[in-house]
């Protein structure tokens, strides 16, 4: 059949180790979000920091699941993703989902730096003080900026689709997906801005925050405070350094694969999703 496709065994590879990965952060992201909805049952209400989380593990779960039926289906049924409407939908879902879940984290990020350093800036405590206020609003506009590219990444799925039936109605498929890398430029043009306005706000709260509390810590030596204390601002600092970390691995994963040129590579790729799978 000409809409055959014989599956690779670095294609059966990469779906099964995705497969897990996938699956074990969506469990992991659904049981926060239930274990948060039974105290917002409890409370009747949700602080800032759990509306965050809330929103993030929602985020974190679908952009999970609909990256994995995305991936699944390109390497195995391509001749059943490349379709109206199938395809502009798992487009606009996983665009969607996959802003969500970096602005969302990146407002994390940020509201943890404002709640927790201590600085004397006028503009810093004003924004300590109102955090609580602005935190529904910071979120909406995350909800809506990744609405927005959803909405764009499905109209130019659309375009490059009925741009390209004829050569759908021909079965090559891989040629239709080079074709679809290139116009989709602009898409990764907006995801890279994404990207790296999300890495920036991470950047800036981190250092800030790991300045705080290394300022902090110092103060307590000077001063001899107790060792519990102390050994709370180092494991702090220690685990800020490492979400800094995995989060800069991520962002430069996520670079790679928008470069068209490194998608020829099978190692790159396969290391890239492996992470990009698992910092969820």
């Amino acid at each position: 059949s000409p809409h055959q496709h014989n599956v690779t065994s670095y294609g059966a590879t990469t779906v099964a180790t995705i497969t897990l990965e996938a699956f074990a952060g969506m469990w992991i992201n659904a049981f926060l979000v239930f274990v948060l909805c039974i105290g917002w049952i409890r409370k009747k209400t949700l602080n800032s920091n759990e509306r965050i989380l809330l929103l993030l593990g929602c985020s974190r779960f679908w952009h999970l699941c609909f990256s994995w039926v995305y991936c699944s289906l390109s390497i195995i049924y391509p001749n059943y993703l490349y379709v109206q409407p199938t395809f502009q939908l798992i487009i606009f879902l996983q665009s969607f989902f996959n802003c969500s879940n970096l602005w969302v984290s990146a407002c994390l990020c940020v509201f943890y730096c404002i709640k927790i350093a201590n600085f004397r800036n006028s503009f810093f405590i004003y924004l300590k003080v109102k955090t609580d206020r602005i935190v529904s609003w910071i979120l909406l506009a995350s909800v809506l900026s990744a609405l927005a590219v959803g909405i764009i990444a499905y109209d130019m799925a659309d375009t490059m689709l009925r741009n390209n039936s004829k050569i759908t109605g021909q079965g090559n498929f891989s040629k239709v997906n080079g074709q679809m890398d290139e116009n989709f430029f602009q898409t990764y043009f907006i995801y890279g801005f994404g990207f790296v306005t999300c890495f920036a706000a991470v950047i800036a709260s981190a250092l800030l925050l790991l300045f705080s509390l290394w300022r902090h810590k110092c103060k307590m030596q000077k001063n001899s405070m107790n060792s519990l204390s102390m050994d709370a601002h180092i494991k702090a600092m220690k685990s800020i350094l490492s979400f800094f970390i995995m989060y800069s691995i991520n962002f430069i994963f996520l670079i790679l694969l928008l470069i068209p040129s490194t998608k020829e590579e099978n190692y790159v790729v396969f290391l890239s999703l492996l992470f990009l799978y698992a910092f969820p």
